[in-house]
């Protein structure tokens, strides 16, 4: 069940965020993620937020499927970057084999703890086999709402690690960092990809 609190901030401030949204081209991440999606491969860009990751997707030769549960941000993925995007929740994600890859960068780490599996689980279905997921979280313990009423949940590494591998994805990317987001708190965070087996 998506968080109301959380996704009445996104909309509030889609235009602030989008301002600290990198859209002259990929970053180093994005653009190891799309050398490994085939030319004209799917990808659910998983909270799409503003739509600049999907963009730089489409401009590659992919086929990008952005969905995010606030009007604000999908508002301004349309008219910016002329966009296929459309309201949906972690709850929506349905069907069989359909993507080459998800990209839910700092997306599911709005999700309760205790769904995470079960969203894991529906994004492994609706990955195609050999595919590829790249998923951004804060790192740490328990949950907490930011200092602009986002609600966040925190994992460790091996916690990730094991919900990817529970949801039948091997880890083949692992990077840790810190960074300061829409809040302004410098927070510790992990990337991984990992691949459907």
């Amino acid at each position: 069940m998506a968080d109301q609190r959380t996704i009445k901030t996104y909309d509030a401030k889609a235009s602030e965020y989008t301002k600290l949204v990198k859209t002259d081209g990929p970053d180093a991440t994005l653009q190891a993620f799309i050398d490994l999606i085939p030319a004209g491969g799917t990808v659910l860009d998983l909270g799409c937020g503003p739509g600049a990751a999907s963009a730089h997707m489409r401009d590659a030769g992919i086929i990008p499927d952005p969905i995010d549960a606030s009007e604000g941000m999908i508002a301004i993925a349309v008219e910016k970057f002329d966009l296929p995007a459309r309201i949906g929740s972690f709850d929506d994600i349905t069907g069989t084999d359909l993507y080459d890859g998800v990209w839910a960068n700092f997306s599911l780490l709005h999700a309760a703890r205790d769904d995470l599996p079960r969203y894991l689980l529906a994004l492994s279905k609706a990955t195609k086999p050999g595919g590829i997921i790249h998923i951004g979280m804060k790192t740490g313990d328990g949950a907490e709402r930011d200092a602009i009423d986002r609600l966040y949940t925190y994992v460790t590494v091996s916690e990730l690690t094991a919900l990817l591998a529970n949801a039948g994805y091997q880890v083949t990317y692992s990077k840790e960092g810190r960074e300061a987001g829409l809040a302004g708190t410098i927070d510790p965070f992990v990337i991984m990809r990992g691949k459907k087996t």
